[in-house]
């Protein structure tokens, strides 16, 4: 027994200090008000054994894994995780079969907890829908992305979503404070001193996440611990805090400054036409552990914006890119995003589709809802004839090549222009004929 109790002590020495201070139960579980206070949906939840499928969706850092933990332990069923990034349909059906025996020969239900729920393919979310229908499992997802654009329509309609929010400076002040005092599975045994100022400005840093303070109060405790020297009791100023952080953020960093210069290198060297630094910048978020479909989303919005009709077929490639990936999932799955980025960065580029829209909104806000010219309503009935509706419209197929000088804006704004082609790939094409046909307008 003394054995078993110092390797379980090792091995909770050997992991990170928010790995060790994971809540074990509710009574240590902070935040979540809106969700676990007296008369909330889960606090009716976790007083009884009737669990239902959720969707915790939430930032990092706000307790998704250990609440699922938490509320499988208190339904008293078998838990079961997985992760989407690293498992798949056999996994799943491996799971479920060994749900279906635990409930057959022991009556024991069995909740399916999958971390990163979004970054399962349809064919994934496929392959486990009909073993939530019937119950075989109850599932419990976990995700940052918001599900309704993640999760297929029919099992997101059998789970319930539960929006996790960043936790508030009380909540992360008591988390740091309680790893300070623990001292079997926290700091406590180096009996470290926090600045108030120290406190604030480790707050400051995390943004609502549980695990990066954390982790930065582990780092500052480290430094702490080798500048105070033996004579001295460790303490953790605002300058240790400074100093851890900058630390951390090497080492943790994925959601900051760097993250955000990161998507912009990326997107700055498509726009520029340099394939190189744009897969580089591409590798770079993907092993950081960037959610695929964040990338994709940026190169969809990219062959719109940055490209539009110099290359009508990169919005093709972009959302082509997109079905594969979510058709085959990770590792392959970063070849159809690499095949996409290569050619939008060598494609010719326009931004006509974000200048002509600007202007487009901007005369709609200047002049309002103009009136539609009676030649362009239909005219349904006798009465609407009457009044003009559709008189005078010429039908465009009636005339040589499919088109006749008309004009088609509001009366008020007759003349106008919104939309100035750009003179580059086959907008080139676009622009002489639409040249061509202004001409004939005057």
């Amino acid at each position: 027994m003394d054995l078993f109790q110092k390797s379980a002590q090792q091995r909770r020495v050997n992991q990170p200090l928010a790995e060790r201070m994971r809540p074990q139960s509710l009574k240590e579980f902070v935040g979540q008000k809106h969700l676990l206070a007296a008369g909330k949906l889960l606090s009716h939840i976790v007083d009884g054994t009737d669990l239902p499928s959720l969707i915790l969706w939430g930032p990092p850092g706000t307790g998704k894994t250990t609440l699922a933990r938490i509320l499988a332990k208190r339904s008293k069923a078998e838990l079961a995780p997985m992760s989407a990034v690293t498992g798949g349909v056999r996994e799943i059906r491996e799971i479920v079969a060994r749900a279906a025996a635990a409930r057959d020969q022991y009556g024991r239900r069995t909740v399916l907890f999958v971390d990163e729920i979004h970054r399962f393919s349809k064919s994934q979310q496929d392959a486990l829908l009909p073993h939530v229908e019937q119950g075989t499992v109850t599932l419990i997802g976990a995700t940052t992305e918001n599900p309704s654009f993640e999760v297929i329509a029919p099992l997101l309609s059998r789970c319930r979503v539960l929006r996790l929010e960043p936790l508030d400076d009380e909540s992360l002040s008591a988390l740091a404070r309680r790893a300070l005092a623990d001292r079997d599975r926290g700091l406590g045994a180096f009996d470290l001193s926090l600045d108030d100022a120290a406190l604030t400005a480790l707050l400051a840093r995390t943004g609502g996440d549980a695990r990066q303070l954390l982790n930065g109060l582990e780092v500052a405790a480290q430094v702490a611990r080798s500048t105070a020297g033996d004579q001295h009791q460790p303490r953790i100023t605002p300058a240790v805090v400074e100093e851890a952080l900058q630390q951390k953020m090497l080492m943790y960093d994925r959601a900051g400054d760097e993250h955000y210069g990161v998507v912009s290198a990326f997107i700055k060297s498509m726009r520029g036409s340099d394939p190189d630094a744009a897969v580089y910048w591409m590798t770079r978020m993907l092993e950081a552990g960037e959610d695929p479909m964040f990338i994709l989303r940026r190169i969809v919005i990219f062959a719109a914006e940055d490209i539009g009709n110099a290359d009508p077929q990169a919005l093709s490639v972009a959302n082509a890119a997109l079905t594969a990936f979510q058709l085959i999932g990770m590792p392959e799955g970063v070849l159809p995003i690499t095949q996409a980025v290569l050619y939008l960065s060598c494609a010719p580029k326009s931004n006509t589709a974000l200048t002509s829209y600007a202007t487009a909104r901007r005369v709609v806000r200047e002049h309002g809802a103009l009136p539609v010219p009676a030649k362009l309503l239909n005219a349904v009935t006798n009465m609407q004839k009457k009044m003009g509706h559709g008189a005078d419209y010429k039908y465009p197929h009636n005339f040589d090549g499919n088109y006749v000088a008309e004009s088609y804006l509001p009366d008020k704004i007759v003349g106008t222009t919104v939309y100035q082609p750009s003179n580059s790939g086959y907008e080139k094409t676009m622009a002489r004929r639409l040249a061509e046909w202004r001409d004939n307008e005057q």
